[in-house]
């Protein structure tokens, strides 16, 4: 036998490593699609928002604008719902069925928005209607979360788990590229007028018809939950399994830190990525609304591909020193961001502070779904980490473009600049003091964490 050939004892566990990682792969790629289009639906109102407002509100309304943001944060109030439904029915059923009808909530929501009558043609239940839809998405969007961030945790192989569930979040701003995408083909074929009038309504609708082919797609990945687990909890046998009182009785510490990490990340994400493309939207608003869609489309996509690169180096250096570093750049960064990004001429400074920020963020982004799924056992793990999130997320998260937009009315930015700062120097505080950079966790090392509870 030559030195370079392998004996058939060592060759097969080698050939099943390959395998486990194809399809590790496998279903990752197919639980990410479903996260990609759930999160277009989600940001093709953030991104469209400036051109379907006056179709909900009347043009002679000097609030309109704020109330379609106002639309925006209070979707953020059903999360929390939709974490503990969405959570529960996973920790009992599967991650993939909740995954599966989740989107498909999404979608009839997207579609409902898009045949909406306008303001002028049915009064106040135009914006009734966009409410409600977006309150149900809001629940959708609260389950999404939770069962893909656990899915994606629970399919990767040890080793390569931030990697792997880095696509979390590649997906999660893929839905913002595929938003400001469809908005920069809209602008190349028509003009605003037209997107306006009824463009808005294919890009909402492109939403409801991708869930279509993601639904197929959901159906036929595997199941990350045990067929043990699922049965025992249809059964009646673990009563544990997505309990709120097991939660919140025995598992309360490492909920707080869900929620304890997550605000920080999350107020810094909806502050670098949706108010950052919305002041360099305003800047070129003008005679160049084409040149602010590329800028924010380039940046956006720079952000999506860093994802996997932060998540690899996670793998390597540990989860802990990624979190330090997006905390202390956070707070080093973002006040000269708000403050300096909208006083911005030109598109290279403007491009290259939103990139700065974007580096900074993936930090944060890459890992985020994997350090929250080591905190919790398997039988509270989607509902743990979805409702975590979703608490942070409404309360820190979705409110941070309407505070944005009281704070411009108000001409108080360097408040609202000190309120963001404020909140990830909070976090920063968690990811120094309370968290370890590597160690025994509940992903990869349930059997020592068992041990370690019951002592």
């Amino acid at each position: 036998m030559t030195a370079s050939a392998k004996s058939p004892l060592t060759a097969a566990p080698e050939a099943d490593t390959r395998a486990r990682l194809r399809r590790s792969v496998s279903n990752t790629l197919k639980g990410s699609a479903g996260n990609l289009v759930e999160w277009y639906d989600v940001y093709v109102y953030s991104v469209f928002a400036a051109y379907f407002e006056s179709q909900f509100f009347s043009p002679e309304d000097k609030n309109a604008t704020l109330f379609i943001w106002a639309i925006f944060a209070m979707t953020f109030l059903m999360r929390p719902i939709g974490a503990w439904f969405f959570g529960r029915f996973a920790d009992r059923h599967g991650r993939r069925l909740a995954l599966t009808v989740s989107v498909t909530i999404m979608a009839g929501c997207s579609f409902a928005i898009a045949i909406t009558p306008t303001v002028a043609a049915i009064g106040l239940a135009a914006p009734m209607i966009l409410l409600l839809a977006r309150l149900i998405q809001g629940f959708a969007t609260g389950g999404e979360y939770g069962a893909s961030a656990t899915y994606l945790s629970e399919a990767a192989i040890p080793g390569r788990r931030g990697f792997l569930s880095s696509f979390h979040y590649v997906t999660l701003v893929g839905g913002h590229v595929l938003a400001q995408l469809t908005l920069l083909a809209m602008l190349t074929f028509f003009d605003t007028a037209q997107i306006s009038h009824w463009g808005w309504r294919i890009a909402f609708a492109i939403g409801g018809i991708a869930a279509i082919v993601v639904f197929w797609m959901r159906r036929t990945m595997d199941e990350s939950l045990g067929l043990d687990a699922i049965q025992a909890a249809r059964s009646g046998q673990a009563r544990t399994s997505g309990s709120l009182r097991e939660l919140f009785f025995h598992q309360w510490r490492p909920l707080l830190l869900c929620f304890l990490i997550t605000a920080g990340g999350t107020v810094a994400f909806y502050t670098y990525s949706v108010i950052g493309p919305k002041m360099i939207q305003s800047l070129f608003a003008g005679g160049d609304a084409m040149t602010g869609v590329v800028i924010n489309l380039i940046a956006l996509t720079v952000l999506m591909l860093l994802q996997p690169l932060g998540g690899w180096l996670s793998d390597i250096v540990g989860r802990k020193s990624l979190l330090v570093f997006f905390g202390i750049g956070g707070v080093a960064y973002t006040g000269y961001l708000v403050l300096a990004l909208p006083q911005q001429t030109h598109w290279l400074p403007a491009f290259a502070m939103l990139a700065v920020a974007f580096v900074i963020l993936t930090g944060y982004t890459s890992i985020n779904a994997v350090v929250k799924a080591e905190l919790f056992p398997t039988h509270v793990r989607a509902l743990g980490v979805g409702l975590g999130y979703a608490l942070a997320n409404s309360a820190f998260g979705g409110t941070a473009p309407l505070l944005y937009q009281a704070a411009l009315r108000t001409d108080k930015m360097m408040l609202f600049a000190g309120y963001v700062t404020a909140v990830i120097a909070a976090s920063l505080v968690v990811y120094v003091f309370f968290l370890k950079n590597k160690g025994a966790n509940w992903l990869d090392d349930a059997g020592a964490m068992d041990r370690r509870a019951a002592h």
